[in-house]
């Protein structure tokens, strides 16, 4: 709603009351809840088996205890939610929303910065916006954390963060605000900069150069300030990790090349034709964010399979689920809704819940906060109507911090 000089105070106050309260808008209501007993008949606390039975204590934005409803009694002055399953929040780890806006036109798109092909100095957080419906939607169906920031598309695209899906601005929501690289091998690349690179070849050649600038830099006393230099830096100390996205057998192994010579910490996102060379990427021991299971199959995703998230727990190759994002409104995935296509397509309930809430935090660095339902954890809870793996359980409320993020079922 735009307020104009003819409206009057009380037009002012009424329309202030309803931007901060409806649901539908920007933010939805957050009612600060001190004291509140979240009860399931489930509790799946990835922290130990599951709790028939259970119930989580949040005081003061934290869990204070879980158990079992037989032994822990709600203390007086709690209030009390109930729900058939109840999880921690779910964690995204790969995501370009609140760069990217959900109307998919040219004033909310920061995603990708097409002037230059090689630009890692670009930082997520000095273009996120907590307020954009995109961050919304998602933290009503139960995304309390996002690994988010520069997508792919250019050789480097930028620096990523970890945000909460809640706050009203980046301060509020932040994480950690250096977390990847976003680097990107395949053909996408050329056909975002007229052509250049055109091959293979020359896009690894590219980011070698590059970081042979970058380790000259690292080995000189005092020198210049140079952002790029400074994150290329990082990366090869150890800081940051690279990520880089590759669908294809050649770009995959291109990338391992890559991490042998320079001796970066490497994470592959995407990787459609990972279940072609497991043995390798299982040597190597680098994490895969695996590509939206639910991708369309064409160009680089060729060859992606509803399967690959069960060969890669049979290998023992480390992976967690993403969003990614789209050319398309709404711009983005729910992740686990494509955990969900890999449960159905011999991924194990078990591992599939892990990679989107304790993995997912232990990959991120960030497990000591989220990712299970424990003592002393931020309380970002999911209640949910059933199966979080069946498409019309819907999400009935949302905590994040221990306050209400979102309490509508969806």
């Amino acid at each position: 709603m735009r307020i104009t000089g003819k409206h009057t105070n009380l037009l002012l106050l009424l329309a202030s009351f309803l931007l901060f309260s409806a649901c539908s808008g920007t933010q939805s209501v957050a009612l600060a809840q001190n004291q509140v007993a979240v009860k399931g008949d489930i509790v799946y606390t990835m922290a130990g088996e599951p709790i028939t039975n259970g119930i989580v204590l949040v005081r003061d934005g934290r869990i204070e205890r879980v158990g079992s409803q037989s032994s822990i009694s709600v203390p007086d002055g709690y209030d009390v939610f109930e729900a058939p399953v109840v999880t921690p929040g779910i964690i995204d780890t790969r995501s370009v929303v609140g760069l990217a806006g959900i109307y998919n036109v040219p004033h909310d798109q920061d995603q990708l910065e097409t002037s230059s092909p090689f630009q890692p100095e670009l930082r997520a957080f000095d273009a996120y916006n907590a307020r954009e419906d995109l961050v919304v939607w998602l933290r009503n169906l139960g995304i309390t954390t996002v690994h988010t920031g520069h997508g792919p598309g250019a050789l480097a695209s930028g620096q990523t963060m970890i945000v909460k899906t809640f706050g009203n601005t980046v301060e509020e929501a932040l994480v950690d605000s250096t977390t990847m690289v976003s680097f990107t091998l395949g053909p996408s690349v050329g056909s975002n900069f007229g052509g250049n690179p055109g091959t293979r070849s020359r896009s690894v050649a590219l980011i070698r150069s590059e970081f042979l600038k970058a380790v000259d830099y690292m080995n000189r006393d005092n020198p210049p300030r140079d952002l790029r230099m400074e994150i290329l830096v990082s990366i090869l100390k150890g800081g940051v990790r690279a990520m880089v996205s590759a669908h294809r057998v050649s770009e995959i192994m291109a990338a391992l090349r890559l991490q042998r010579e320079f001796g970066f910490d490497l994470v592959i996102e995407g990787a459609s034709e990972a279940y072609l060379v497991a043995d390798e990427l299982k040597e190597a021991g680098v994490h895969i964010i695996l590509h939206p299971t639910m991708t369309r199959t064409r160009g680089e995703t060729t060859n992606a399979a509803f399967t690959t998230a069960a060969v890669l727990a049979k290998h023992g190759i480390p992976f967690t689920f993403q969003s990614g994002f789209e050319s398309y409104v709404p711009k983005t995935r729910v992740v686990h809704y494509e955990a969900a296509i890999a449960v159905a397509n011999g991924l194990s309930f078990d591992h599939a819940m892990r990679a989107l809430t304790i993995d997912a935090a232990r990959f991120l660095g960030i497990d000591s906060r989220v990712g299970s339902l424990e003592r002393g954890k931020d309380a970002d809870i999911v209640l949910w109507e059933g199966d979080p793996f069946e498409y019309l359980s819907r999400v009935c409320t949302v905590f994040i911090h221990g306050e209400v993020a979102s309490d509508q079922c969806r």
